[in-house]
């Protein structure tokens, strides 16, 4: 049986001090990792049904084979491995700002570290996400490459950002660049905490088609009952 609990690790990053930790969940008897940014919980392996249903949702609405993909947020890894479940998945980059983060995962420190790694498909790419989503995520001789798929989960909602230096990509010109650099018919698919809103649809409604707020329900453990979270999933 593991020990109550357990600080894996602890670093400073550009954010704030971030730590890893595992703890024995009494009633249900099982290892529970979470990891903090600060005083704030980003994830817990405890809830991870959200997290898959951005790649779930995605691909969902995805035709083809030999789909290339980019993740924001590889966080524990549950929307990459939702992703990879995928065997149209030809190609999976995930882009995380936080070197800790991807060093669990490279140390197998985590529980989808060694699955993620050992997937030739998968490539972690350690940088800032808006900003290479503003530059390009990937050139190529003829410029900026495209995409089938760009799913994202790194802020807690388009209003509640991990840095303020985000709030653009919320908006017409962020948009406008995932735009550019999806293939025809390719997905955008967006996490958030909060309930779908209305003016932030329309505002993704300016730069895609067949825009969907998807409601996104699972089981609280916590609070006996039932809680959500929203997928946007909208269309080049």
């Amino acid at each position: 049986m593991s020990r109550a609990f357990e600080e894996i690790d602890h670093q400073s990053t550009a954010l704030g001090d971030i730590s890893l930790r595992r703890r024995l969940e009494p009633t249900l008897q099982v290892d529970v990792y979470e990891v903090k940014l600060g005083d704030e919980f980003l994830m817990s392996s405890l809830f991870t049904a959200t997290e898959e249903a951005v790649a779930h949702l995605g691909r969902t609405a995805l035709t083809g084979t030999e789909l290339d993909v980019v993740v924001g947020g590889l966080g524990l890894g549950h929307t990459a491995k939702a992703a990879l479940d995928d065997d149209r998945v030809a190609r999976l980059q995930v882009i995380e700002a936080l070197p800790p983060v991807s060093g669990w995962h490279r140390d197998h420190r985590v529980p989808l570290g060694a699955e993620l790694t050992a997937d030739h498909r998968c490539t972690l790419i350690e940088g800032d996400f808006f900003a290479m989503i503003d530059e390009g995520i990937e050139d190529s001789e003829d410029g900026p490459m495209s995409f089938d798929a760009i799913l994202v989960d790194i802020d807690h909602t388009p209003h509640h950002l991990l840095d303020p230096g985000h709030a653009h990509f919320y908006g017409p010109l962020g948009f406008d660049r995932v735009r550019a650099q999806l293939r025809p018919a390719g997905v955008f698919a967006l996490w958030s905490d909060d309930p779908p809103d209305t003016e932030f649809l329309a505002l993704m409604e300016d730069s895609f088609s067949g825009v969907v707020g998807h409601v996104v329900e699972f089981a609280n453990f916590y609070t006996g009952g039932v809680s959500a979270c929203t997928v946007y999933v909208a269309t080049r």
